[in-house]
């Protein structure tokens, strides 16, 4: 339903259901209406395969009930392995540990975080102005000659900062996990921290929540606030530099709180050199004496 979504303007008022006839087509024995004509097609005339896929948002703790929607094209192998890959996959979920593997290099592409209209000294890093000067402080003081009789394109402007489309390359993944609402109870656990504790630290991530699903740990930051969706994808460098092909072995994942000062790695250790709280404490009744 969250992919039906995408193709809805309003879900609730739409007389028309879209892929109300898919599932006839997938039943269908007629050579002219089924879905495998269309394949036999694409095998025969096509040099690209492309699949749609969309994520599971009814996984995250979000307010949105649409799927993000996106074209992947499929590489590797002829056109008929291609397709029979797209066929075997169809309406399957494609878990993170099928794509990538511990210590390779990825991609990451998406939108940062938007700052709306700024300054040039905000945006550019110009320097601000004496004090006495005529007319304003933090702008440029000459933006070009009298002639030619235009603002060259190299001069620091006010206009938009950040919501920018970028592409950050070479990224190492430290650690491919297992969700916790799979039953990993021990996705943060290395072999100098043997503690039994989750990825997500004391509290929650900070404006996300907590992480129960698989996940990604890589090395470096990544643009966008907390919640927008980014693509990875596989590196398209040949990587010959020690840093990228070097086997990294975690010593230590910091599960403390990042809310507070963080004293405590999980919530076991927590009540155990806290001890109860009052909060958290059961009530005992007294007995009343005979």
């Amino acid at each position: 339903r969250e992919c039906k979504r995408v193709f809805y303007k309003n879900w609730m008022r739409a007389k028309k259901k879209a892929f109300s006839k898919y599932a006839e087509r997938w039943r269908s024995d007629n050579p002219k209406t089924s879905i495998q004509r269309d394949l036999d097609r694409i095998t025969k005339y096509c040099s690209v395969v492309r699949v749609l896929a969309h994520t599971q948002v009814h996984k995250l703790n979000l307010h949105r009930k649409k799927a993000h929607l996106l074209e992947i094209q499929v590489n590797g192998g002829s056109i008929a392995d291609k397709v029979n890959f797209a066929k075997e996959n169809f309406e399957q979920e494609i878990t993170v540990d099928q794509i990538f593997n511990q210590d390779e290099n990825v991609d990451v592409v998406g939108v940062t975080r938007g700052h709306g209209r700024e300054g040039v000294i905000k945006r550019w890093g110009v320097t601000r102005l004496p004090r006495k000067t005529h007319r304003g402080l933090r702008k440029v003081a000459c933006i070009g000659a009298w002639h030619p009789s235009s603002v060259r394109w190299t001069v620091a402007r006010t206009g938009q900062r950040g919501y920018f489309h970028r592409t950050e390359i070479n990224k190492k993944i430290y650690r491919v996990g297992a969700g916790a609402i799979d039953g990993a109870n021990n996705n943060a656990t290395t072999e100098n921290d043997m503690e039994i504790k989750n990825i997500t630290p004391v509290g929650g991530f900070p404006h996300y929540g907590e992480v129960n699903h698989a996940f990604l740990m890589i090395k470096g930051s990544i643009m966008g606030p907390k919640k927008r969706p980014i693509t990875i994808r596989k590196s398209l460098m040949h990587h010959t530099n020690t840093s990228h092909t070097e086997t990294i072995e975690l010593k230590f994942i910091d599960t403390a709180s990042k809310i507070g000062h963080g004293r405590f790695q999980s919530k076991t250790e927590k009540h155990k050199i806290m001890g109860p709280m009052k909060r958290t404490a059961e009530v005992i009744e007294e007995e009343p004496a005979e």
